[in-house]
């Protein structure tokens, strides 16, 4: 079994010798053992890849291309170990030339293999192995994009979507045209084989990526969903042009080759899906009965009682603890003994949250991106963005006139710019967070907290302290800290006109004074910011679903 890792592998060739080979994928718990043999600032495919073959002490044979750094740092790597590893030196450009040298490459593959096993070269096993092309099937259709996507982050995708899923990234299914039967001398098969090779749809380290930018005119084609890999900055540049050009709904995956962070990409994946066919949405409706919107979050676990109207009765949080599921029914209880109702007079309960999949009871789970939308949209109908802070992460969401969800971002698997963080912080000071609510507006010395990291956030205010810094400058540093890092989360883009903020965090003035100062406007907060989820959850009950 020879392994491969590139598209312009050549798989077939290989087939030649009757040489089985794998196109491998690789996911790890985590990154240790790679991160001492490379450096960390490699992809995090390749550091994945690394830590995969020296755990399982797999000694495979590796033939890689020269496709980028990251795969030279890894040709490097796995030679010092002595593994069995070639390179093959992969063209940048499509041209004739080009692909001339390219061929006279894989001749040299051929003989080298040829010297090496004894074997000789079959051409006809070699043209066996370019099945019969598929011929497209003319849907409607989601497309993963970018650069590769781990082949369980591909399943969930596929598993998921409303719509057929279509993969273009780095490690899509091999789809090459079958050789001409004319073709019967080496040199003239193996020419064609390289054009062939390096004329596939072209990964962004080729000089000419022209012909990627055809499928945006594609009109079955309904959303994208773009892949990139930890420090693989080329595929990066493509999305942040992409988010200028197209107006086709796209959500952007960043993945680090590790299973870690699964329960946010879950959420955005979910969140995409929900807000992808609008049009699919039905009228408001409102049968007799009470409707009930439950948000499990990390902290805190809120309730919203509707009537038939679609008018709040009722709203209660308690604590989420370490039972989401009993959380949830203890807010519900309670909200229904505070209304004289019972289980009985509820007609629809909706949950969302990251505790949604685990109440047990619910009649739907919604995602906290299109319920907090939801919620916002119905307190305010001028919101065009949120920003919702709560205590394991933050996000901007941004509406169109009718409420939907058009964009949103999230952090991603950090403390940093969350309620987690500011708790971490007023434990520091010794301060109850809304002791540090009050004393954050009462700063007089600006003080940078320069750490993004809240570990090192942490050891940088008791430096603060020891250096004899107010109470109140530190504070307010932390707040800037807040609002930059979920202000981030933005980029470019432009928070168009009312700007509203949710979750528990909207209950600091210190930090909403700071995005405001940050943003240059004032924002909206509602007099319960907590249970804008919750009330988004309630209302989709209400109307019967999104």
């Amino acid at each position: 079994m020879i392994e491969l890792l590139c598209k312009y592998a050549p798989l077939e060739l290989l087939k030649g010798f009757s040489f089985e080979s794998l196109r491998v994928n690789p996911v790890v718990a985590r990154i240790d053992i790679a991160d001492q043999l490379t450096h960390r600032n490699i992809c995090s495919f390749t550091r994945a890849y690394l830590e995969s073959k020296v755990q399982e002490k797999n000694r495979q044979p590796v033939l890689l291309t020269s496709c980028c750094n990251s795969m030279e740092a890894l040709f490097n790597a796995l030679r010092e170990l002595k593994y069995p590893v070639k390179m093959l030196p992969l063209p940048y450009k499509t041209d004739p030339c080009t692909a001339r040298l390219y061929q006279q490459a894989l001749l040299k593959l051929i003989e080298d293999i040829e010297l090496k096993t004894g074997s000789r070269f079959d051409l006809e096993a070699f043209r066996a192995a370019f099945p019969e092309p598929a011929q497209p099937d003319r849907k409607n259709y989601i497309a993963i994009l970018g650069s590769r996507i781990p082949d369980y982050l591909k399943k969930k995708i596929m598993e998921s979507s409303p719509l057929p899923v279509v993969d273009y990234t780095c490690n899509m299914e091999r789809c090459l045209p079958q050789p001409p039967p004319e073709l019967t001398n080496l040199e003239e098969l193996i020419s064609w084989y390289a054009q062939i090779l390096l004329g596939q749809r072209p990964c962004l380290r080729m000089s000419d990526t022209s012909s990627r930018r055809h499928l945006l005119g594609d009109p079955f084609l309904k959303g994208i969903i773009y892949a990139t890999v930890n420090f693989c900055d080329f595929y990066g540049f493509e999305y942040g042009w992409l988010k200028h050009e197209t107006a086709i709904p796209l959500m952007k995956l960043e993945t680090d080759y590790t299973t870690q962070g699964q329960g946010q990409i879950k959420t955005r994946l979910e969140a995409f899906y929900e807000n992808l066919i609008v049009d699919s949405k039905p009228v408001m409706k409102s049968d007799e009965g009470y409707f009930v919107g439950i948000d499990s979050g990390s902290t805190s676990t809120n309730v919203v009682l509707l009537n038939s109207d679609g008018k709040m009765v009722a709203f209660e949080s308690v604590p989420t603890g370490v039972n989401m599921g009993e959380s949830a029914q203890e807010a519900l209880n309670k909200i229904l003994k505070q209304s004289g109702l019972t289980h009985r007079d509820v007609q629809r309960t909706v949950t969302t949250g990251y505790g949604r999949n685990k109440i047990g009871f619910d009649t739907l789970n919604v995602t906290e991106i299109t319920c907090h939308a939801a919620g916002a949209y119905f307190l305010n109908p001028n919101v065009r963005t949120v920003i919702d802070i709560g205590g394991q992460d933050s996000k901007i969401i941004r509406l169109d006139e009718e409420g939907n969800v058009i964009d949103f971002v999230m952090n991603d698997k950090c403390a940093a710019g969350t309620g987690r963080f500011l708790e971490m912080m007023a434990f520091s000071l010794e301060l109850s967070l809304a002791e540090m609510s009050e004393r954050g507006l009462s700063w007089k010395n600006e003080i940078s907290i320069s750490s993004m990291c809240s570990v090192f956030a942490q050891s940088e205010v008791v430096t603060l302290i020891a250096e004899g810094h107010a109470v109140e400058d530190i504070i307010h540093g932390l707040n800037l800290s807040v609002a930059s890092r979920v202000l981030a989360l933005g980029g470019q883009r432009k928070l168009e006109s009312q700007v509203m903020i949710t979750g528990g965090v909207a209950y600091n003035k210190g930090t909403v004074a700071a995005i405001e100062e940050k943003l240059g406007k004032k924002l909206y907060t509602s007099r319960n910011p907590e249970i804008c989820g919750a009330l988004g959850a309630a209302l989709i009950a209400w109307q019967g679903g999104i």
